[in-house]
């Protein structure tokens, strides 16, 4: 049975080239095959790193390729009508279009109409597969930084309004004030919260602060402190345990009857 696909060089072919690769490590079957070189060849370039599935399957290919000792890159083919292709074995000539022919009633067509059933199934598939990938947090850091401006007419509150204009995920702006430097010029004291796992403190200063606009308002920015935020969750537990311990103890002691010598 064939297996028909778009054309795998536009955005529309490649999304639904990935999906169909979400569950499947080859094109057919469970061994790469002629169907495979079939869609490898028909794609013009590696796919973009946004379409996981087709990338590692593409990658996969290649690695195949190259074990096999096919590594030259060649002068390049140019093969017609390659708007639409069909993944299967090659026939010749009036064979092929007959048995094409033949085959139209039973030719599964992947991209056509879904059901609600393969709607629903491919939505757990993603959320599934969202939820293995999704980073966990290791942990939260307090961090303040010294935000200094160019000169004593430096705007300061644009200087700040700037500084907490950088939103990402991980990232939440607290307090800050203004500490005078001398000569009349004044730098900006700012606490921030970060998740370890998502934010990066060099890189959010590179990107953000030492680059068009911002760099227009400041001059430098410095972390002065960087202090991890303990999260003790444990404690609360240890606390009525310590307790149940001493009580026990205590009702233990209670219950003991004295040492001193009864008197005849």
């Amino acid at each position: 049975m064939a297996v028909v696909l778009s054309n795998v060089n536009t955005e529309a072919g490649l999304k639904k080239l990935d999906e169909y690769l979400l569950t499947r490590s080859y094109i057919s079957g469970y061994l790469a095959s002629k169907d495979d070189m079939a869609v490898y060849t028909a794609l013009s370039s590696a796919p973009k790193s946004s379409y996981v599935n087709a990338t590692r399957w593409y990658d996969h290919i290649s690695a195949l390729l190259r074990s096999s000792g096919v590594t030259a890159e060649g002068e390049g083919v140019k093969v017609e009508s390659s708007a639409s292709f069909v993944a299967s074995t090659p026939e010749v000539g009036d064979q092929k279009a007959a048995a094409a022919d033949e085959d139209d009633d039973s030719d599964v067509d992947l991209f056509g109409e879904e059901t609600e059933e393969d709607k629903k199934a491919a939505e757990e598939r993603a959320a599934s597969a969202k939820a293995s990938t999704k980073k966990k947090e290791s942990g939260k850091s307090s961090v303040l930084l010294d935000v200094k401006p160019w000169d004593d007419e430096t705007d300061m509150k644009k200087l700040e309004e700037t500084v907490r204009s950088v939103k990402m995920e991980g990232l939440l702006w607290g307090a800050s004030k203004l500490v005078s430097v001398g000569y009349g010029i004044k730098k900006l004291q700012i606490m921030m919260t970060i998740v370890d796992d998502l934010v990066s403190v060099d890189n959010l200063i590179e990107d953000h602060f030492d680059v068009e606009p911002a760099n227009e308002y400041i001059q430098s920015c410095d972390i002065v402190a960087f202090n991890k935020i303990l999260i003790l969750r444990l404690v609360p537990l240890a606390l009525v345990w310590l307790l149940q311990v001493l009580i026990a103890l205590v009702g233990t002691r209670w219950m003991v009857p004295s040492a001193t010598p009864h008197p005849c």
